[in-house]
């Protein structure tokens, strides 16, 4: 095995286990506090700073990588994932509700600190590693590699999902904090021992202006890449499990949904290079193919809404069963199209830069998509959601259709 496979092999082992317990945390958190009465506004808003700090977090984070290596930033992610778990395992059920909000607010937004840092090195990672393994099919190996690690993390995710209701059932919400903090603990000590500490370190912009000075192909990709998760969150963060509860649906069988959900379309994205036409250049084809699959997308929320407010005689939450089967599934195409581009369009000295932006507008419709699902639904139920979903997803398709192709792409700047 090479070297830059070598690396690849322990980022992505890495990541898994940092995602397996970030998904759990999600599902902790949203159980946990639903069982204790919290509104679906609410229960967004425990998440929205989690959400902002990415933003920021992916800006530094891969100037950052870019200016001390790939390897210190994952490790400060790691770290940080730890320090947020045991501050959110001292919530005391004596303390008021408003206190306990803040507590676990802010506890939730170095989680999502640590979440960023550490996609924004281990995505980065991937380029210096494919770099130094680079041979004949250096494109080809590069949309695979993106592929697996981006559709393997998010089945990992799932997995998280069922592994936090599991451990909120067997050990409580302190408990389970505890066991996934030394889970973590683990993997960092195998991170710092096993990867070279300056992997990727480059010369990083001297300027703020520098730092947002990006091509166009990274650009357009930013803002595609802010309305696809607004889209996906939208309707997921808290509409989603909040309709199949109040359809009937126990917590553990809405945990189950979105675990296998979720598993699902990481595997969908792992395959996602065999649904996706290849091209010499590695943007000719890729790059239609990621508008038709936007348009595609974009029909999805709308057909489910028409579903829902015509009286079919469907049942409900079957009817959003098979809808969001159907969406995960063009949405894992899509986000892996979109994963595999920032990295094609990024420059290859300053690829860490490149998707620490990129990443900061994924942050960023996390965000917008957090926020509005609690206030969407509130407003109008799953069905206002959808509405939303569609809208966005309709910019996305739009922003991809700028995308330039590989003569105008800027690549290698």
């Amino acid at each position: 095995m090479t070297s830059g496979a070598r690396n690849y092999a322990i980022v992505t082992a890495a990541y898994w286990g940092f995602t397996l317990t970030d998904g759990a945390l999600r599902m902790l958190v949203l159980l946990h506090f639903f069982r204790l009465g919290y509104s679906p506004f609410t229960l967004a808003f425990l998440f929205l700073l989690y959400e902002a700090a990415g933003i920021a977090a992916n800006l530094i984070g891969g100037w950052l990588a870019a200016r001390y290596g790939i390897t210190r930033m994952l490790t400060v992610g790691l770290t940080t994932q730890i320090l947020g778990f045991l501050l959110l395992s001292a919530l005391s059920p004596d303390w008021t509700a408003a206190t306990s909000v803040a507590w676990v607010v802010l506890a939730q937004g170095i989680c999502g600190v640590a979440k960023d840092l550490t996609k924004t090195a281990s995505k980065s990672a991937i380029k210096v590693a494919e770099a130094a393994a680079r041979a004949g099919d250096a494109e080809g190996r590069l949309f695979r590699w993106v592929a697996w690690f981006t559709g393997s993390k998010n089945a990992m995710k799932g997995v998280g999902f069922f592994l936090g209701g599991l451990l909120l059932e067997a050990l409580g919400f302190r408990g389970a904090l505890w066991a996934m903090a030394a889970m973590l603990a683990l993997i960092l000590l195998g991170v710092v021992t096993s990867l070279p500490a300056m992997m990727g370190k480059a010369k990083a912009s001297r300027s703020a202006r520098e730092l947002f000075a990006k091509n166009r192909g990274v650009n357009l990709l930013a803002i595609a890449r802010v309305a696809l998760f607004g889209a996906r969150d939208v309707w997921f963060v808290v509409g989603v499990p909040v309709f199949l509860y109040a359809s009937g649906w126990t917590f553990t069988m809405v945990g189950t949904f979105l675990a296998l959900w979720t598993i699902g379309y990481g595997l969908v994205q792992a395959a996602a290079p065999a649904f996706v036409s290849r091209s010499p250049d590695g943007l000719s084809r890729e790059v239609p193919a990621a508008r038709l699959w936007a348009l595609g997308l974009a029909l999805i929320p709308f057909a489910i809404a028409a579903l829902l407010a015509g009286g079919s005689g469907l049942r409900p939450d079957l009817v959003l069963v098979a809808g969001l089967s159907l969406f995960g599934f063009a949405f894992a195409v899509n986000s892996s199209l979109h994963s595999y581009l920032i990295l094609a369009f990024a420059g290859s000295e300053k690829s860490a830069e490149d998707v620490g932006f990129y990443y900061a507008a994924n942050a960023l419709g996390r965000f917008g998509g957090t926020l509005l699902s609690g206030l969407l639904y509130q407003w109008g139920g799953l069905q206002a959601c959808l509405v939303g979903s569609g809208l966005m997803l309709a910019a996305c398709f739009i922003a991809t259709l700028a995308l330039p192709g590989p003569v105008a792409s800027g690549r290698g700047g």
